[in-house]
């Protein structure tokens, strides 16, 4: 098992020693959904899990992806009959390493330390998401677009000559999915970058050639890279 880990997660690398379980996801299938009883949590060793919830009315809100080092488990701890408050979708055929819920408890209760690491990890990715529907809320399609597409450069991108490349291959349906808006919004906001030179496709990917313009339009606070990420 390689213990290299993301962001606090490093701090997490402890939890490999408690007894768990490999478990394998196709795509298209779900670790957990919505409403489910918790169970456990998960590390990702191979593959992305897509973090989000479906809305009443069916549409689909992606809040983050998560990849290879990566813990992936939105709960409560020490709490009865507690539920999982989002869906964590397979895109990609996962393997992963599962930790019961009852198993963790018990670990956390007795390494203060620990406990701790994990209490931070919680906290950095409830932050993120605090932040994430911020933004959909303060500044509209065109900022939730421009707020994204930023977290994705802290996650992803990579500098090129002209800019930075975000180094994952979407659709306009699945930018469309983390905005919370129609694809046909996106559509036409991408166009509006793409006339402006603020943006160009290369290979199927987005190369962000003005950053700092969509800083500037969403009066961007240079919150933490830690809690302005996608993933």
């Amino acid at each position: 098992m390689n213990e290299e880990m993301v962001d606090s997660s490093t701090e997490l690398k402890e939890l490999l020693s408690i007894p768990h379980t490999i478990k394998e996801f196709n795509k298209g299938t779900y670790l957990f959904r919505e409403g489910d009883s918790i169970k456990g949590i998960y590390l990702i060793r191979s593959g992305k899990v897509q973090i989000g919830k479906v809305t009443p009315n069916g549409r689909e809100l992606t809040l983050r992806l998560c990849g290879p080092n990566q813990f992936v488990g939105e709960f409560t701890l020490f709490s009865e009959a507690a539920k999982y408050m989002l869906d964590a979708k397979v895109i990609e055929d996962t393997i992963c390493m599962k930790i019961k819920i009852d198993d963790l408890e018990e670990a956390l209760s007795n390494d203060a330390n620990l406990a701790m690491a994990f209490m931070k990890w919680m906290g950095i990715n409830h932050q993120k998401t605090q932040t994430k529907f911020r933004d959909l809320m303060l500044h509209g399609k065109k900022g939730a677009l421009y707020s994204t597409l930023i977290r994705m450069t802290n996650s992803y991108g990579k500098r090129e000559e002209h800019g930075v490349l975000i180094d994952l291959t979407l659709t306009n349906q699945d930018l469309a999915n983390f905005c919370g808006m129609t694809r046909e919004v996106v559509n036409r906001l991408l166009s509006d970058l793409k006339k402006q030179n603020k943006i160009t496709m290369v290979n199927g990917k987005i190369l962000i050639q003005d950053l700092q313009y969509m800083k500037d339009e969403i009066n961007c606070e240079n919150c933490p890279i830690a809690f302005c990420r996608i993933d």
